[in-house]
């Protein structure tokens, strides 16, 4: 799964500035079904990664049976975490 192909299906576009408030939370959902429908692990990931980009990931404890993918999903969260202070000013 690639971004802009994410951005593209949920938000018909790639440049999310010109997206309208109703048409980016009726993105998160259809993604979040998706999310609930998606039987594929590396996909479930993908998916939930993108939601929690937005703030819309659902729990891990909702999103992963697996315990590998939890730990994996935190391990993202840190990852992100840690990023945020690297950014150029």
């Amino acid at each position: 799964m690639q971004l802009d192909d994410l951005l593209q299906r949920y938000f018909a576009t790639t440049d999310l500035s010109g997206v309208a408030p109703d048409t980016f939370a009726a993105g998160i959902e259809h993604c979040r079904v998706d999310l609930g429908l998606e039987e594929d692990r590396g996909k479930r990931f993908a998916l939930w990664s993108f939601l929690h980009m937005f703030g819309s990931a659902p729990d891990l404890d909702v999103a992963f049976e697996n315990e590998e993918d939890r730990e994996a999903a935190r391990n993202f969260m840190d990852l992100l975490a840690a990023s945020e202070g690297d950014g150029v000013s």
